[in-house]
């Protein structure tokens, strides 16, 4: 029961927001706290007439639509960033977390395999996938349960727009090490050495970048942390790297060059520590059957409401779950959803419900000329 007169004008307020997205978004689920907002899903999607809808063996929630042969994924994800934003509706508006990033992206996906119903030789599997804010261990998992014929990711995209490519990324630590000397000595510090580094760094970078003007195709290398000590005998400081890395530089192409740069310091010992899970960029095709669906189906939705429309590509310099299975898959893949990405991880988190509304008839289209191929 409502507890006050407010409450329920707060209620009725948000019963325009369509069940799925409401339920998803109500549950508050940052990386790692994913399990309430899963078993909501799995009964939901039971609830909409889902072939199958259970848990899997990395607590990702899913759905399957259907039991052909062929198959479609759809694969979001069910976590979110910290930060829990009260639910609200103004005008158009859907305040909350996740709204945007990127429990918007996986209701438009529940909602349109749920109006396409099952089709004959093909299955949709709809994948609410935990931890992508995180290490993506839900993505990791499902790499290898699926061979589908096309994938589509969830990420905010703009109704009008599907995203083709992510930038890569990936993590070190730097480690400088000498012997202790007396800070009256003319040799450098072990922490002047390290900043030495990083500013060798940032000039090999600018050097790589000079004549690339995409953000998408430039490195570009960030300090996230820093600590020394010392022993009385040596000292010791540590860089916390990330690095965004254009297709044309893998992890592995980053960490060589970090290596070579170490060679300008003397008489200090270098180490170079990989941490995390590095992942290479990945753009994808424009001319495939999915993409082509896509630019028909955004189409075909704006000229229904009487707009002239022409649909866009993206290429985010951010890194996400498609760069982890679409390698793998080896299958068109894009990523698409409703949303505004500059909304992303910010306190002001919300979706227009017209724009919601769009995604998930494009989807719709997209899903039917499909299995249509």
């Amino acid at each position: 029961m409502f507890n006050s007169p407010s409450e329920k004008s707060h209620s009725a307020m948000l019963a325009s927001v369509p069940p799925t997205l409401l339920g998803l978004v109500s549950h508050y689920s940052p990386s790692g706290q994913e399990a309430a907002v899963v078993d909501w899903l799995v009964q939901h999607l039971r609830g909409l007439g889902f072939t199958q809808a259970f848990r899997d063996d990395a607590g990702n929630a899913v759905g399957v639509m259907g039991t052909g042969e062929k198959t479609i994924v759809l694969l979001g994800h069910i976590d979110t960033v910290s930060g829990e934003i009260p639910l609200r509706l103004e005008g158009d508006c859907f305040y909350g977390r996740g709204s945007v990033d990127a429990k918007g992206p996986l209701a438009a996906f529940v909602d349109a395999t749920a109006a396409l119903g099952e089709i004959a030789g093909w299955r949709i599997v709809v994948i609410g996938a935990v931890g992508e804010e995180a290490d993506s261990d839900g993505a990791r998992y499902v790499v290898d349960q699926y061979c589908p014929q096309f994938a589509i990711i969830g990420e905010p995209s703009q109704w009008s727009r599907v995203t083709l490519g992510y930038k890569g990324t990936a993590w070190l630590e730097a480690t400088f090490r000498s012997p202790s000397s007396h800070t009256a000595s003319s040799r450098p510090s072990v922490c002047e050495a390290a900043f030495l580094f990083w500013d060798s760094l940032l000039k090999w970078a600018q050097a790589y970048n000079h004549d690339k003007e995409r953000q998408f195709d430039q490195v570009t290398p960030r300090l996230r942390g820093f600590s020394s000590t010392e022993d009385g005998f040596f000292d010791l400081a540590t860089l916390r790297i990330g690095v965004r890395l254009p297709c044309e530089v893998t992890p592995q192409d980053w960490y060589r060059q970090v290596e070579n740069l170490f060679q300008c310091l003397e008489g200090v010992e270098c180490h170079l520590q990989p941490t995390g899970y590095p992942i290479p960029a990945y753009r994808a095709e424009k001319n495939t059957p999915l993409v082509r669906a896509f630019l028909q189906s955004i189409r075909l939705v704006a000229g229904e409401e009487g707009e002239a429309l022409s649909p866009a590509f993206a290429l985010k310099t951010g890194t996400a779950d498609l760069n982890i299975v679409a390698p793998v898959w080896n299958c068109p893949a894009v990523a698409y959803g409703p949303g505004d990405s500059n909304l992303d991880h910010t306190p002001d988190e919300h979706l227009s419900l017209k724009e919601y509304d769009r995604s998930v008839r494009v989807l719709q289209n997209v899903l039917h000329s499909l299995v249509r191929e």
